[in-house]
């Protein structure tokens, strides 16, 4: 596996990161005894980074990535996060109580003193950033945290953040069909010595040659109240995605495994984090870093999904809240 920088300061970690959110059935159920074949087989394959949530499952996926290093000698590079807070409404804290709270539990599930990387899963709108910096730059001094990093955040507070202590990484939705992250965030993150590390790099299981039907999802599964799962955009998606699955397999490969090479192409500062249950499909894209596209596979790739392509928002009006709109 190649590796990539987790920020100017920060190690080199493989350059296609392990998202952990389905190790806490969001995207269908599953048990801690397939979430630790996955890892085994990430970690074989040179997955060395992992990244995970306090909210994910409320602590089941941290506490599955727990249980897989107590019977490993594995050494991967860890990012969690915290700042959700879900009951009774929906509400997000950046103050340092909170943040410090949730770190030490999370350190504790996981089995760790410290992680790489501690995401501000969100930012707290009522609060200055600057302050969430230096509350970030208190728990590195403590060697809690290796770096910090922001999720779903616009360049202005990236810029304001970084100017107070430098940030590790920026977390935000980005793949062939969502795009907007190419207004201001990948280019402010190369700037700045910043990763970006793009979560749902496959479009939630879209971007791959085993369609999701949403008629079989469970009631819980987040997809479900998404607009762009919804008919008729999903009709409209599936036409054009259709077009790239064609276009895969014509060249011979998965389609998850095209789709990862375009985002690994975007920038060398790129690292993404696909999600998955199953060591299965993680065989499908693992080796994408060895793919190099050409400028005429982008150009193809672009005629076929172009930026904007998709019919209807990648949120809900409830699961929008939360994430900075700069555009």
């Amino acid at each position: 596996m190649k590796k990539r920088k987790l920020g100017a300061n920060g190690p080199e970690v493989s350059a296609i990161g392990l998202g952990c959110m389905s190790f806490a059935g969001f995207f269908g159920e599953t048990d801690l005894e397939t979430s630790v074949a996955c890892l085994d087989t990430a970690w074989a394959a040179g997955i060395d980074f992992l990244d995970t949530a306090n909210i994910y499952g409320m602590g089941r996926s941290e506490s599955a990535i727990g249980e897989w290093l107590k019977g490993t000698d594995a050494t991967p590079v860890i990012a969690t996060k915290a700042s959700i807070v879900p009951k009774p409404t929906r509400h997000y804290r950046n103050d340092e109580d909170h943040l410090r709270s949730e770190l030490e539990k999370s350190l504790e599930r996981l089995g760790v003193s410290s992680v790489g990387l501690f995401y501000a899963h969100r930012r707290e709108q009522e609060r200055p950033v600057e302050e969430l910096a230096e509350t970030m730059a208190k728990f590195m001094e403590e060697g809690l945290i290796g770096g910090y990093g922001l999720s779903e955040v616009a360049p202005a507070t990236i810029r304001r953040a970084h100017a107070v202590k430098p940030v590790m990484a920026v977390q935000n939705e980005y793949s062939l069909w969502s795009r907007q992250p190419e207004m201001g965030v990948i280019q402010a993150c190369k700037e700045l010595g910043v990763a970006f590390v793009p979560f749902s790099p496959l479009a939630r299981g879209e971007l791959s040659d085993t369609v999701p039907n949403p008629e079989t999802m469970a009631e819980t599964d987040f997809r479900r109240n998404s607009p762009r799962w919804q008919e008729p955009n999903r009709s409209y998606n599936q036409k054009a995605l259709d077009g790239f699955r064609a276009y895969a397999a014509g060249r011979g490969v998965p389609t998850s495994k095209l789709a990862m090479a375009w985002v690994l192409g975007r920038g060398d500062h790129l690292i993404p984090i696909p999600g998955t249950r199953t060591g299965a499909h993680l065989q499908e894209w693992v080796d994408a870093a060895e793919m190099e596209l050409t400028a005429e596979d982008y150009a193809e790739i672009e005629a076929i999904l172009p930026v904007g392509f998709a019919h209807g928002d990648r949120y809900s009006d409830a699961q929008t809240i939360g994430v900075e709109r700069y555009c």
